[in-house]
């Protein structure tokens, strides 16, 4: 019992001592101080400035430039447009929507050369999906403008797009076309 007695007493002398030293090592003060390197100063001495030469009286200097000192005649003006606009008010309106239409991609081509791919019912109104010769897609509605001569879509139901053409023959006469672009058969 007595040898219990005393590795109990070694062991708490023990955990004490332990503590004593964790609890003075843990404090910030007693952290001995970093050193700072000491700092070493050169002192630069600055370079004399170059001496700048009198002007002669003899020699004549260019007078400056009266009024602008940029010259800009053989420069291009930044505001003037790339591309000259013809007088509007010599054009009627008819002349001004047939401009408007050639420049679409979708008036380059004749109607026969589109290919109905999709066919939208059920909406306010129908509406179709057709591609031009170089795959790009144009959705179509009732009362659209198609083609080279100015074919105006007369009505789409399921079984395709009817297209109406007005367009004048050799003889000078109106002639009306009807055509019609139906979706391609499943196989």
């Amino acid at each position: 019992m007595t040898r219990n007695l005393l590795n109990s007493r070694i062991y708490a002398v023990t955990a004490m001592l332990g503590m004593a030293a964790l609890a003075s090592g843990c404090n910030k003060k007693d952290q001995p101080q970093a050193v700072a390197p000491p700092v070493v100063v050169t002192v630069v001495q600055p370079l004399a400035k170059p001496v700048q030469k009198p002007v002669s009286s003899t020699v004549k200097l260019a007078p400056p430039p009266s009024g602008n000192q940029f010259d800009f005649s053989n420069k291009k003006d930044p505001f003037k447009p790339f591309i000259v606009a013809k007088s509007v008010a010599s054009a009627t309106p008819a002349d001004l929507k047939k401009a408007l239409r050639d420049g679409l991609p979708i008036h380059s081509f004749d109607v026969s050369q589109f290919k109905l791919i999709g066919i939208v019912t059920g909406v306010k109104e129908n509406q179709a999906m057709v591609v031009d010769p170089n795959g790009k897609g144009y959705v179509l509605k009732v009362g659209m403008s198609i083609g080279k001569n100015d074919g105006r879509i007369t009505m789409i139901s399921t079984r395709g797009v009817d297209v109406l053409e007005q367009f004048k023959d050799d003889n000078g006469r109106v002639r009306k076309e009807n055509i019609r672009i139906t979706l391609p058969r499943k196989q």
